[in-house]
């Protein structure tokens, strides 16, 4: 596969090089909001697109790319390259080899994330709910994967402590339901107070527990009469480059024809209707369930909560 590597930054009038370098595929690593003439400028060019989560700042849009790239006939992933994580593949062994089905859980994600750490992109700092857009969706997507089923239900609080960096609601809360009965409680935090992080997910199955107890690792499980948990062995694992590479193996052996695409961006949809139906839900003090915001089946209320959120986010 061909990849071309450019030594200088482009502006958006270099985007027609995109139909005239010899490439299979885009990297689209920008910021969610604005992407609309790179993604117009990738699907004329016919040319695969990987983008980094989330594909959009909205669902209302990221449905508009999605029906774009299909009717361009292109391929499109979104990096969710959680799922390749060795502590995800062996979550989904267990509930399938030891434990059994989950049925209820608890996520927990606690940080004081520095937004001004100078290796960190800025423009979290000032859009809008920057924890369930930027993080979140990358724990409703985990949901959704392991636990193989879509959110019927979410009931959602969104807040900002006073230490906060972050020009909006940094701190998110969630109650949520899926379809094949798993209720989750989940709290995100990326302004707490502490600078050492936090995090646990704990998966209650038929058969005993599961409990993650490191974003990257330190699996362990339990059955029920068992008095202490049972960790469980994970390969070497370099953070941030393991799963990286999985993902874009996945991505080069769909394009090669050899294996279906991942994370493809109809499917990454449903994540972000999560995200749009926690705020929703936080605004309106009301349980929302994600299907509602279907912008194929129920455009009304997609346009209807949509513009309301951007009235909101606006002031």
């Amino acid at each position: 596969m061909n990849c071309q590597m450019f030594s200088t930054g482009f502006s958006s009038g270099d985007l027609d090089l995109i139909g005239r370098v010899d490439a299979d595929f885009v990297l689209l690593a920008t910021p969610p909001g604005g992407r609309e003439k790179q993604m117009e400028a990738a699907c004329s060019a016919g040319l695969a697109i990987l983008a980094e989560k989330p594909l959009a700042d909205s669902v209302e849009l990221a449905a508009h790319y999605v029906a774009m790239a299909e009717d361009a006939g292109v391929p499109l992933t979104v990096g969710l390259n959680f799922r390749f994580l060795p502590v995800t593949q062996e979550t989904l062994r267990l509930f399938d080899e030891t434990i059994g089905a989950p049925e209820f859980g608890r996520f927990t994600y606690e940080r004081w994330r520095d937004g001004w750490k100078p290796n960190f992109n800025k423009y979290p700092l000032t859009m809008d709910q920057p924890m369930l857009w930027e993080q979140s969706i990358h724990h409703f997507d985990l949901m959704r994967f392991v636990y193989r089923s879509e959110p019927v239900l979410v009931f959602g609080s969104t807040f900002n402590p006073s230490w906060s960096m972050y020009r909006d609601d940094a701190n998110v809360s969630a109650l949520i339901r899926f379809a094949n009965g798993i209720e989750v409680n989940y709290q995100g935090l990326w302004q707490s107070n502490w600078q050492k992080p936090g995090f646990q997910w704990r998966s209650e199955c038929a058969r005993g527990v599961v409990v993650q107890n490191d974003q990257f690792g330190e699996l362990n499980y339990a059955l029920h009469a068992d008095p202490e948990l049972t960790p469980v062995s994970l390969p070497p694992y370099e953070q941030w480059i393991n799963d990286a590479k999985a993902l874009l193996a996945a991505f080069v052996a769909a394009m090669r024809g050899t294996a279906p695409l991942p994370c493809t961006g109809r499917d990454h949809l449903n994540s972000l209707r999560m995200v749009q139906a926690c705020i929703l839900s936080a605004q309106q003090g009301q349980a929302i369930n994600p299907a509602d915001l279907d912008t194929h089946t129920k455009r009304e209320i997609g346009q209807t909560h949509h513009s309301a959120l951007q009235q909101r986010t606006s002031q």
